[in-house]
């Protein structure tokens, strides 16, 4: 018996600022008509990254892979600085979509060295955020997981600072251990804003639903914190990619209430598409019917401007796909 009467969003979601801007740079880009490159992964999101492939937009791994005049556009991630020369020595046309937390949380370090604290890094091994900011402090103790906190030396003055993604309890947690190894603590906080609000929006919607769809890249550090603080509130979760992986109406039976939250790489498309996906294989007859038009409404629920997926218009976003589709 089908029981499923509503499907609610997360507040706040779709892409963060950073994410948006650096897509929206590799659109305009390709729409001009310029060779363009992202050096590695520009998001978390592999239907974002098809999308852009076949707008012309090419992935490339290293910096020597462009051709000299190319146009390469660095992620919201960042590089490290030497990244950074080597493009601009080979003459390429340099988009810099590094997040404008990102830079604020390179500036920092730079200035922690050139202070000359031992810095202490909270963020995950090879992560490219991670490996751009290390770029800027090459001798920082970089820590993740608790097993690691016990390497941290005891030194006169130290400074701790970490990834944008951490959750913020992880960083507070370690910060209150490094009091005890250090005469003089220095503690900048660069969890970012969004990813807290993220956070916060989750676990509010957790603890009024019945069960948690998470929708995000399976690499997304944020994503895979979303599915631990649904855990954390005690509701059912399913973490997926994209709606193409729902495909059992069992998962939702007996459940009246289902949210849908997504991490900071997850276009508001996705979720519209897992929420409609979510009507037609748990809704009454009636509703499996109207599952587009009932998906469109809880998106339109919450979604705000500054969460939209592009602050492109349509067109805009459609001419590099054209313009690729014209000339093949």
């Amino acid at each position: 018996m089908t029981t499923l009467r509503e499907v609610r969003v997360a507040r706040r979601t779709g892409f963060c600022y950073g994410v948006r801007e650096a897509i929206d740079a590799s659109w305009l880009a390709a729409a001009e008509g310029k060779t363009t490159h992202t050096l590695g992964h520009l998001v978390h999101n592999e239907g974002v990254i098809e999308a852009l492939r076949a707008g012309g937009v090419r992935r490339v791994e290293a910096i020597d892979e462009v051709a000299q005049g190319g146009t390469v556009v660095i992620r919201a991630h960042g590089v490290t600085p030497a990244v950074m020369e080597t493009a601009r020595a080979r003459g390429l046309d340099v988009i810099d979509g590094t997040c404008s937390w990102v830079t604020t949380e390179q500036r920092e370090l730079a200035r922690l060295v050139d202070e000359g604290y031992t810095i202490v890094l909270l963020g995950t091994p090879g992560h490219p955020e991670v490996v751009g900011l290390l770029g800027f402090a090459p001798d920082a103790i970089l820590v993740d997981e608790e097993e690691d906190w016990d390497r941290i030396p005891r030194r006169k003055r130290m400074a701790l600072i970490c990834q944008s993604t951490q959750p913020p309890w992880k960083f507070e947690k370690l910060a209150a251990l490094m009091v005890s190894r250090c005469h003089e603590l220095k503690i900048v906080n660069t969890v970012c804003p969004v990813t807290i609000r993220r956070q916060q929006d989750t676990t509010e919607l957790a603890a009024n639903v019945e069960m948690v769809v998470v929708v995000g890249g399976r690499k997304s550090a944020n994503t895979k914190e979303l599915t631990r603080l649904v855990g954390i509130v005690g509701r059912p979760v399913i973490q997926i990619e994209s709606a193409a992986e729902l495909d059992d109406p069992t998962a939702f039976a007996g459940r009246e209430v289902i949210g849908v939250t997504g991490g900071t790489s997850t276009p508001i498309e996705d979720l519209e598409d897992v929420v409609r996906r979510i009507w037609e294989l748990a809704g009454a007859p009636g509703d499996r019917e109207r599952a587009r038009e009932l998906a469109a409404t809880a998106i339109h629920a919450v979604a705000e401007n500054a969460y939209r997926s592009s602050s492109l218009p349509a067109d805009q976003r459609g001419a590099a796909l054209a313009a690729r589709v014209g000339s093949a």
